[in-house]
């Protein structure tokens, strides 16, 4: 067995973090940044990645964190916990939501009612953070999606031959509606197993279950068929990440958005995801 350098491994991560923020210009001067913390190593990583690069960085922003419980029993609670304690830790504020406190519904409750818990789940989180990050008046989302997280994505779209969804690929989205604030992708070129050992390595605090609902996913599919691929044949995941970044040339046309006119949030259609699945669960009760 390789004995790995603890000192060595994190600067390893941390350098490549911080040359991606520089290389892209991520953040910039005067921005306050919401970081999307589930508590899950993915988003634990990027909090301390961005506090150490604040710490670090001539730029000066502001940093606060955003943890969302979707209402899974037994799962989401220890979350929290890490989100909680790894923001004390960075002294980072935290703002704690909830899809009950919002929709007034929990994800358990209400899952059965779709082919798959993770779209309702995608979207009604996907509002809160984005409604939560505009009231606070913060200029971008951080997110913890890595690596593998980004050729999934890839691979699901171009699947189902959607291309209007590589728009939303790369380490940073442009702001295209003046309520929809930018995403951004600190962990954009970091494989996940390089994540899941960071956390260990250093003992950090990070929930590492799987979401009981993930396996229903096509993502979960996905992941595994990736997962062997690369056990198979290694660089395969790196492989698709060039050949993708290569794409990224390639001029897509951003979708255009309305607000929606039931909460005037953004929406690709006159009534957004969120509101529609509302409808659908009001009218089932």
């Amino acid at each position: 067995m390789v004995k790995i350098d603890k000192e060595e491994f994190n600067q390893k991560i941390f350098t490549r973090i911080n040359n991606l923020i520089d290389e892209y210009k991520l953040i910039k001067d005067g921005e306050k940044i919401a970081i999307a913390l589930s508590g899950g190593k993915d988003s634990v990583l990027t909090l301390h990645a961005l506090s150490k690069y604040q710490n670090q960085s001539d730029i000066d922003f502001e940093l606060i964190a955003i943890s969302v419980d979707e209402g899974i029993k037994g799962y989401r609670s220890s979350g929290l916990d890490a989100a909680v304690n790894n923001c004390k830790l960075l002294d980072i504020d935290l703002i704690e939501t909830s899809f009950y406190n919002t929709f007034n519904y929990n994800l358990d409750d209400i899952h059965m009612e779709f082919k798959s818990a993770c779209i309702v789940c995608g979207v009604f989180r996907r509002y809160i953070l984005n409604k939560t990050s505009y009231e606070l008046n913060c200029d971008k989302i951080a997110t913890g999606h890595n690596l593998d997280d980004e050729i999934q994505s890839f691979l699901m779209s171009f699947a189902r031959a959607d291309t209007l969804k590589f728009s939303k690929f790369g380490p940073e989205l442009n702001r295209i509606h003046p309520k929809l604030v930018p995403r951004i992708k600190p962990l954009w070129n970091t494989p996940e197993k390089e994540v899941g050992m960071w956390a260990l390595l250093n003992n950090i605090d990070v929930h590492l279950e799987e979401c009981p609902y993930s396996h229903l996913s096509l993502r979960s599919k996905i992941k595994g068929f990736l997962n062997d691929a690369e056990d198979k044949n290694p660089q395969t995941k790196i492989n698709i990440l060039n050949s993708f970044i290569k794409s990224l040339n390639v001029e897509v046309k951003p979708p255009v958005l309305y607000e929606c006119k039931y909460c005037h949030q953004p929406s690709s259609t006159d009534v957004c995801k969120a509101c529609e699945i509302l409808k659908l669960l009001d009218d089932n009760k």
